[in-house]
């Protein structure tokens, strides 16, 4: 199977973040933060895949800074790296202050995606190709994740 390169995978999602996203003090709830990032990365995945793909997992995320009400809300994405049916996708999140203009980077994530076919069975994927610096660090960095993750997981069956 041929791969792709990643950035034929590279991804932009934005959203105005709006009252009812908000807690008591004005910022945009976590979880709302986090729903944002899981479409950014399906983009991504589904761009790679070319197929339907669920989410398998995603790691931790810090919140760096909050999102305020009237922020736009800003998430790059691509596949760092493809295992066989699964994939990790980095998502980073940003704001940009419309009125003035500032952005602020407020949090990142790494989302595994797995792609299904046919009556939901995950089906092989293409490797992803990385090109530039950046994105061979990220194909490295992924496979150290994947492990900690695969012993995380083995861990926690026993």
């Amino acid at each position: 199977m041929d791969g792709k390169p990643v950035r034929d995978s590279i991804s932009t999602y934005s959203e105005l973040a709006l009252p009812t996203d908000a807690n008591m003090l004005g910022h945009v709830l976590g979880g709302k933060v986090m729903h944002l990032v899981d479409l950014a990365g399906a983009l991504a995945a589904l761009r790679h895949a070319r197929n339907p793909v669920v989410t398998a997992s995603v790691d931790y995320m810090n919140f760096l800074h909050p999102v305020r009400i009237g922020d736009l809300v800003v998430m790059y994405s691509s596949v760092n790296r493809v295992f066989r049916t699964s994939m990790e996708v980095g998502v980073k999140v940003f704001v940009e202050n419309l009125i003035t203009g500032e952005t602020r980077h407020t949090s990142s994530a790494y989302l595994t995606f797995v792609a299904l076919g046919k009556q939901d069975q995950p089906v092989p994927l293409p490797p992803a190709i990385p090109e530039t610096d950046e994105e061979k660090r990220r194909f490295e960095n992924a496979g150290e994740r994947r492990a900690y993750r695969l012993a995380m997981r083995a861990k926690a069956k026993s």
